[in-house]
């Protein structure tokens, strides 16, 4: 299928995607949801919460354009999923965990995590890594998670529980140094 799409057809498949998502959404969509079709790179959704309580659900527009049918029947539902799981039993659960995998059955949809739409010629985001270490092993952490931990996130090591801090492990000296 080609994505050179007509501009009235992308308008249609946009509103068919706004639509859907209210409807899947019931009363939810009449609180404060926003949809958008601002995503880029290889996501197909994505779901933003904010501290009041409003969601904003971010759409990839070119991977729209390529999957329509696919698109609407998956990544919508999917996304619609993440909001239903968040609103009924709050931010405590796994993004793709039992919840959500319910939810999505529910929708009748396939409580898949990830797509297979062709991504070709879609770039990703290009992620710096940032040295962390914790007690037992030195850690890479991605420029996001680096973010948070500059905003007072604190992730810890899985082997020794122990917090991840910025920088390399310090050595111990040999015996008699």
């Amino acid at each position: 299928m080609s994505n050179g799409l007509s501009e009235a057809r992308l308008q249609e498949l946009m509103q068919q995607a706004r639509s859907q998502t209210a409807d899947l959404l019931g009363p939810i969509a009449k609180a404060s949801i926003e949809v958008r079709f601002d995503l880029r790179g290889k996501s197909a959704g994505q779901v933003r919460i904010r501290p009041q309580g409003q969601y904003v659900i971010r759409y990839n527009l070119e991977l729209l354009k390529r999957g329509e049918a696919d698109f609407l029947n998956e990544t919508v539902p999917h996304e619609v999923a993440h909001v239903l799981a968040y609103h009924r039993h709050g931010p405590n659960i796994r993004p793709h965990g039992r919840e959500w995998q319910r939810i999505m059955r529910q929708l009748g949809a396939e409580p898949s995590r990830c797509h297979d739409y062709d991504v070709s010629g879609l770039s990703a985001r290009q992620l710096q890594y940032f040295q962390y270490h914790c007690n037992c092993m030195e850690h890479q952490l991605s420029s996001i998670r680096h973010n948070k931990v500059a905003k007072g996130q604190r992730y810890l090591c899985r082997r020794c529980g122990e917090p991840l801090r910025p920088g390399r492990r310090a050595q111990a000296l040999p015996a008699g140094s």
